[in-house]
């Protein structure tokens, strides 16, 4: 059966290949010879240009057609007399004119009425157009389309004359099998025998429908097997279950969607191919590739295959589920041609119901209200009619627009129906000030057709939707309908009789329009012969699915509007406009240098890559940064009983996917995993062959029999390489296969291999024997790709690697550093399309790209020099619905994308760094961290085999003013570098972290004691609590709960004649140290509460003396709970802020919130005329710009709220406290 199957499928791919391959040939002109007849027009300017002078390259009469200078449709329409297959287009100008079309549109019919407009790739609805009148234009279709009818509408035109046009349409002959279902019709194929089973099954199928629901195929066996192809909500819906439902009920089902808005009366293909498990499903060129569950692989069908609904036995025409109502052509079911079957009244085929083989069409006629602003439609209704009845169905992906106006015979009255957050609203206006609503309806902007209903008489306005029941109003006075109802919009006429769109003018679909029972004819309206309209198109429903296919990528959910598409990133970990960026570090190593501690932390190793976060502990040290990954069995395990036969087998599952840590150990610079081994009386390793009896599994689940550090392929263990085996006989201790507890203990570090996936143990059935083991985290330090850089010496050189893969999105970021005025950074080309990164003059960077509609250019300026040899942050994107620009911390530059217009970037040449194919403009410089969609490129591996470029960058400490702060000291290391703050009061790996100094200076002559209690950040937000102690010598120092210290000063001198004691900004220079005065001048910036010296309350002082000459107070001091606000808080732990999403964010950036007391220009001096100090204690707090990051939790990236909104938060909570409690605190 399987190898009849393959066989099978391996002749359907083939004349699947035949049909395409005459497809190809599919080229032949069919305008040429058609009749007068057949050419139709909106209007002609003269005799000499009647549309039936319109085919390619004739010259009689006017040498083409062109459309009257008043005529507001602008059509040529070609009848082909037959449906045929179109695959191609051409167009010229009227010949020996200055007339000729620039862009036009394409538009397809079967039956010259319900149009649909051609969209080719990338959703793209206009085709470029002639730039003379005798030159052609061709176009291929990007696929072809069957149809009768084609309309060409023109866009654009000559700038110097006017619109002439010539045609001609190339395709061949389409021929098919047509059957018509009427709602309650099916056909039903029947086996030979009592059920089928297969295992491989093709569905092929044509179909086209107004109804939004309806089964075109169903079959199901008694054993729960079924397939079922069903239309749900435009959607196609596949159905399949290849298992038992009672012995595996739900375990092979599998539920497939895919496509929108079919329910559009236009054709649409299916083709579902199914081998086994493996299904392909098709619709209009779209496939999703699925698997289906369970064990089986074979579809059990019994009796027969129904299309076109689901009868009960026994009772034709009676259906379970709402049927198909529409037309299905060239059906096929593994080869069997049904409707073929069916005209010829095989007997396979038994019709249920009346199916015809001819499509009927529907005559339902659509409008399309193109803009939200200036669309109307505007109806007169009868003077002599008291009532008035409105029936109409719209469908539309806006949430807001004007849907209906009618002014009533009372002055100022009128009725309103709006849609509002995609609700129905209707809102009886009696006057400016008076007015009673409507509110109906749930979800009605979600592209699906709804209908509406309004009737207004008497004392009573109703309104319904859909199959709801009618919602109604009363009113205190008889309405009565005035002179017109407008449709969708006001006209900018009316303004100033008080009709104005409130919101926006609606954008969308409408049909079967009834007033008063009297249906509006809609082409009578295009002819100028019913009321007025403006922006509207007709006979055609213009609406597209902006979210098919979904350019929301990382599962971000897509929502539309008319023009656009939105992505809701919300939990994704991802963020920007298509759901592109990650949100997550990259590795440990990269929150290091945020500034952050040990603890757990999501990081995203590939970026904007496929791959999703992980949760991982980071163990950062001050020499190395650790990654930790934990699995599911760290614990010791113990052994007994197994054999090779009958092995004891753990699988170890680690806290992120297989493909996270292949990423992960691929971006680190070593890894290691630690295999405690104990064993007694179990060898690892078969003592006379060495055949292993015990090994592990590697990342890519190969067997790997080496133990403890050994190089792969070497069955070896920890002891053979330190020599110190208990049998020198043997390479592992295990194997001396003693009575005695061994240990085989070491650590993996070949970090390819890593992490151990699987470990077996298979030598511990014998008598005593026993194996106890315990497989340790994977830990893993270092991230090569932070500092891979390379250095261009060669204005021709450059680095290339494979074409970019950038057709949807990119990003691309980096660090330079340069002294030349420009040169390229990145460019690859296409044919047409390209992209390039480039700093394009000393202060600009360029960022360029052209992906079908015309250059591109985003331009960041720096008010410096960037080719001043220091690094350089760069950061470029595109997507379909944006592109930005980010050099270092500049303002971003953003350009939104065109709503219609190409999206794929298409490249085909490889991809240069530091230069560009031409070998002109080529970068001198260094570029390091270069990083595209989540991968860095290794510049330094591909430098080694390229002239004019060396690995690595010379240097790092360059600019070493933007690398270590607050006097921290930057040495250079082979990779990268570090900051050495021995001599800052800053810590951390770029000096940044804020701790305490203490500084006493009790003797002119000596030099001061500096003392540093804690190297633990203490600009973190928090309230933290100092206390001082001196006698004499001894000093004690309590922080917080946490530390407590004693420390001894150089003299135990006193404390005399001091003058003054400054809280904040240190304004004066007398007798303070240059290194104090350098740190004061910066000022505190933050809260100070409870300050206390000696018996002295300065600040309560401060406040409560303003005014005082013993107090001066510079800039505006702000009382403030905020101590106390803080003293409650403090009990608190960190737990009790991960509910709140605040856990790891500490505040920062204090000085701009309203509660901050002491800002960086804000002094309190205290004078005090019998005691003085000598202490300065001083929070170097970190610059106010700087984001602080520190995580402590699993969800720790989440965007917090800004600090001086916190701040102000916990003030206005409580703002009721007693005066004498908050004077206290600032």
């Amino acid at each position: 059966m399987d190898a009849l199957s393959l066989h099978a499928f391996a002749l359907l791919c083939a004349l699947r290949a035949t049909l395409a391959a005459n497809n190809y040939h599919c080229n032949g002109p069919l305008v040429s010879a058609l009749p007068p007849t057949s050419f139709q027009s909106s209007s002609s300017s003269s005799d000499s240009q009647l549309p039936y002078f319109a085919k390619l390259n004739r010259r009689d009469g006017g040498g083409g057609w062109a459309p009257e200078r008043t005529d507001r449709l602008r059509w040529l329409q070609v009848d082909l007399r037959e449906r045929v297959e179109v695959t191609a287009v051409a167009t010229q100008g009227r010949f020996g004119s200055p007339d000729w079309v620039t862009s036009y549109m394409l538009l397809y019919s079967d039956t010259g009425r319900a149009w649909k407009q051609f969209r080719q790739e990338d959703n793209i609805g206009t085709f470029p157009g002639n730039t003379n009148s005798d030159g052609t234009v061709h176009h291929k279709l990007s696929h072809s389309i069957r149809t009768r009818f084609l309309r060409f509408l023109p866009v654009d035109w000559s700038p110097g004359g006017w619109m002439g046009l010539r045609v001609e349409v190339y395709g061949c002959a389409y021929k098919s099998d047509v059957a018509d279902f009427n709602g309650r019709s099916s056909l039903l194929y029947r086996f030979n025998q009592k059920s089928t089973s297969t295992v491989k099954d093709v569905i092929s199928l044509r179909f086209k429908s107004q109804r939004a629901d309806g089964v075109l195929v169903h079959g199901e066996g008694q054993r729960g097997d079924y397939i079922t192809l069903e239309l749900h909500k435009g959607r196609l819906a596949l159905h399949i279950n290849l298992d038992d439902a009672k012995t595996h009920p739900s375990s092979g089902h599998v539920s497939v969607f895919l496509g929108s808005l079919l329910d559009d009366q236009h054709w649409h293909s299916v083709l579902i191919e199914r081998f086994n498990k493996q299904i392909n499903f098709t619709v209009d060129r779209l496939t999703k590739h699925v698997r289906t569950g369970g064990l089986d692989d074979s579809l059990e069908v019994d009796y027969e295959l129904s299309f076109g609904g689901i009868p009960l036995p026994g009772k034709p025409g009676t259906f379970l589920r709402k049927n198909f109502h529409g037309c299905m052509e060239n059906l096929y079911y593994n080869g069997v041609n049904i409707i073929d079957l069916a005209k010829r009244r095989k007997p396979q085929i038994y019709s249920v119901g009346n199916v015809t083989f001819t499509c009927s069409e529907p005559q339902l006629v659509s409008t399309t209200f193109l803009s939200s602003s200036s669309s109307f439609l505007s109806l007169p209704l009868d003077a002599a009619t008291e009532t008035l009845s409105v029936t109409f169905q719209f469908r539309t992906w806006n949430r807001e627009g004007m849907l209906l106006s009618a002014w009533l015979k009372r002055e100022s009255e009128r009725l309103l129906l709006l849609l509002v957050h995609g609700q129905l609203r209707l809102t009886h206006h009696r006057s400016a000030l008076q007015s009673s609503d409507i509110v109906i309806g749930q979800a009605l902007s979600d592209g699906q057709w709804h209908t509406v209903s309004i009737s207004v008489g008497g004392f009573q306005v109703s309104l319904s939707v859909d199959d709801e029941p009618p919602s109604t109003m009363q009113l205190k006075d008889i309405a009565q309908p005035g002179r017109s109802v407008l449709i969708g919009g006001c006209p900018s006429v009316l303004t100033s009789q008080g009709c104005r769109n409130p919101t926006l003018a609606y954008q969308g679909c409408m049909r079967s329009v009834i007033i008063n029972n009297q249906p509006i004819n809609f082409y009578l309206v295009q002819q100028g012969l019913l009321g007025n309209y403006s922006k509207l198109q007709f006979d055609i429903c213009g609406i597209c699915d902006r979210c098919l296919p979904n350019y929301c990528e990382h599962d971000g959910e897509c929502s539309q509007s008319w023009n656009t598409f939105y992505c809701d990133c919300s939990g994704t970990g991802y963020t920007g406009a298509t759901c592109h960026n990650s949100i997550f570090e990259p590795s440990c190593e990269a929150h290091r240098l945020t500034g952050s501690a040990s603890g757990f932390f999501s990081i995203d190793p590939d970026g904007s890559g496929p791959l999703k976060s992980t949760v991982v502990y980071c163990n950062i040290t001050d020499d190395k940064v650790w990654t930790v990954v934990n699995h599911n069995s760290t614990e010791t395990v113990r052994v007994q009983g197994s054999s090779l036969q009958k092995p004891h087998v753990m699988r170890f599952n680690y806290s992120a996917s297989l493909e996270q840590l292949r990423t992960l150990v691929g971006r680190s610079e070593q890894c290691q995993q630690e295999v405690v081994y104990l064993c007694k009386k179990s060898r690892l390793f078969n003592t006379w062959d060495g055949t292993p009896l015990s090994w592990w599994l590697d990342q890519a689940g190969e067997r790997r029999t080496y133990w403890g550090g050994f190089l792969p392929g070497v069955q070896q263990c920890a002891c053979s390489l330190d020599e110190n085996c208990i049998d020198m006989n043997h390479f592992c201790n295990c194997d001396a296969d003693r009575s005695s507890w061994e240990n085989d203990t070491g650590v993996l570090s070949y970090k390819e291999h890593l992490p151990v996936t699987e470990i077996l143990v298979g030598d511990t059935n014998r008598s005593g024997s026993e194996a106890i083991y315990r497989v340790g985290s994977l830990h893993c330090y270092g991230d090569r790709f932070l500092w891979n850089a390379a250095s261009f010496y060669q204005e021709s050189s450059y680095l290339h690697f494979p074409t970019l893969q950038a057709e949807l999105s990119v990003d691309i970021s980096l660090y330079f550093k340069t002294t030349a005025p420009s040169g390229v950074f990145l460019e690859n080309l296409g044919t047409k399309d390209f992209i390039r990164v480039e700093l394009s003059a000393p202060s600009v960077v360029t960022f360029t790209f052209d992906v079908g509609n015309g250059p591109v250019v985003l331009t960041v300026k720096s008010h410096v020099p960037l080719n001043d040899k220091q690094w350089h942050y760069v950061r470029a994107e595109r997507n379909v619905k944006e592109a930005s620009l980010q050099v270092d911390q500049l303002p971003l530059r953003f350009l939104e994308a065109p709503s219609e217009g190409h999206t794929h970037l298409q490249l085909n040449s490889q991809l240069f760094i530091g230069g560009t194919a031409s070998r002109q403009r080529g970068f001198l410089g260094c570029i390091r961290s270069l990083n595209i969609n989540g991968m860095t490129l290794d510049l330094e591996e591909r430098a080694k085999m390229t002239p004019g470029v060396s690995s690595g960058c010379p240097g790092h400490c360059s600019s070493q003013n933007s690398l270590c702060h607050n006097r921290g000291k930057c040495i250079e290391k082979s990779s990268g570098y570090v900051c050495d703050c021995t001599h800052s009061a800053y810590g951390g790996p770029n000096c940044k972290k804020g701790s305490l100094q203490i500084w006493y200076r009790l003797n002119r002559e000596k030099e001061p004691d500096i003392f540093t209690p804690t190297s633990i950040n203490l600009a973190n937000g928090e309230l933290h609590r100092v206390q001082i102690h001196r006698e004499g010598r001894d000093m004690y120092v309590q922080i917080d709960k946490d530390t407590n210290l004693k420390y001894s000063l150089s003299t135990d001198k006193e404390l005399i004649t001091i003058r003054s004691l400054t809280l904040g900004k240190v304004t004066g220079r007398a007798g303070v140290d240059e290194e104090v005065l350098q740190a004061g001048s910066r000022g505190f910036i933050g809260c100070l509460s409870s300050v206390q010296f000696n018996h002295l309350a300065p600040l309560k002082a401060a406040i409560l003396n303003r005014g005082s000459s013993l107090v001066s107070v510079l800039g505006n001091l702000v009382e403030s709970n905020c101590g106390e606000l803080a003293d409650k808080s403090s009990s608190r732990s960190l737990s009790d802020h991960a509910d709140t999403g605040s856990r790891g964010k500490k505040l920062t950036n204090a000085a701009q919130s309203d509660s901050a007391v002491i800002g960086g220009l804000i002094a309190a001096v205290v004078l005090i005329t019998l005691c003085a100090v000598a202490v300065m204690t001083r929070f170097l707090y970190r610059h106010r710009h700087e984001r602080t990051r520190q995580m402590a939790s699993v969800k720790e990236k989440d965007h917090q709220p800004r600090p001086e909104l916190r701040y102000r938060a916990e003030l206005d909570l409580h703002s009721a406290m007693r005066d004498s409690r908050k004077e206290y605190f600032i």
